[in-house]
């Protein structure tokens, strides 16, 4: 079931730049409103758990709304949880590797997966650290891009979860870059994890463009920790 005929089924369709209902047809509606008020009948739906998925990422894609993902995990975490995991993890693969803004995906992989050490592990597990390795030695664009925005978001994932990964990322220059904001985000961030010995071990082994900013003073702030 497509999510745009799913949503018209509930009398809800876009218009211009948003979207209007058919109970309100003059009042304009955002993304985020229309997520808000029927992102979470999409598990009420009468589909198996993977069907209810495919159709949640498939709103997910439509609205572009962070929100269908707090729904999504509301559902995995609920009563009838969890969701299966081919699916749910497969769902945010695709669209990290996807040319499209991936920012409400990020958003989620950041603040609902990484920061929760419940989940950090698994999550990082299934977005990268399964198959850094293939990424390193057979890279796509698509893969490149995946792990370019997951290291970019990593900061709150345990440090020893993220290290073997981390480091078999440094081998690969073009993600030299990401690993770097990986290594900034992990100290900086409220939640982020680092183990500044290591830390400092392998950001020498990154090739960064002479002043990059905040090199130096991370550098620094690991040299003395």
């Amino acid at each position: 079931m497509a999510a745009r005929s799913w949503l018209a089924g509930r009398g809800v369709r876009s218009a211009g730049d948003g979207w209007v209902s058919d109970g309100q047809p003059g009042v304009p509606l955002t993304a985020n409103q229309v997520a808000h008020s029927w992102a979470a009948g999409v598990f009420a739906e009468d589909l198996d758990r993977a069907g209810q998925l495919t159709l949640a990422f498939g709103l997910l894609d439509l609205l572009d709304d962070y929100w269908v993902t707090c729904e999504i995990g509301s559902a995995h975490r609920g009563e009838d949880g969890p969701l299966p995991a081919d699916v749910l993890w497969d769902g945010y693969r695709q669209r990290l590797e996807a040319e499209r803004d991936a920012e409400a995906v990020t958003h989620s992989l950041w603040v609902d997966w990484f920061e929760d050490r419940a989940t950090a592990a698994t999550a990082f597990a299934e977005v990268l650290g399964d198959d850094v390795e293939r990424v390193v030695s057979e890279p796509t664009a698509p893969r490149l891009r995946r792990a370019r925005r997951v290291l970019e978001h990593s900061g709150p994932v345990p440090w020893t979860v993220k290290e073997p990964a981390y480091r078999t990322a440094a081998r690969l220059p073009a993600l030299h870059p990401a690993l770097f904001r990986a290594l900034l985000a992990s100290h900086r961030d409220v939640h982020g994890d680092v183990a500044p010995a290591p830390a400092l071990a392998l950001l020498d082994r990154l090739d960064l463009p002479a002043g990059t900013p905040h090199l130096a003073d991370l550098r620094r702030t690991f040299a003395r920790s």
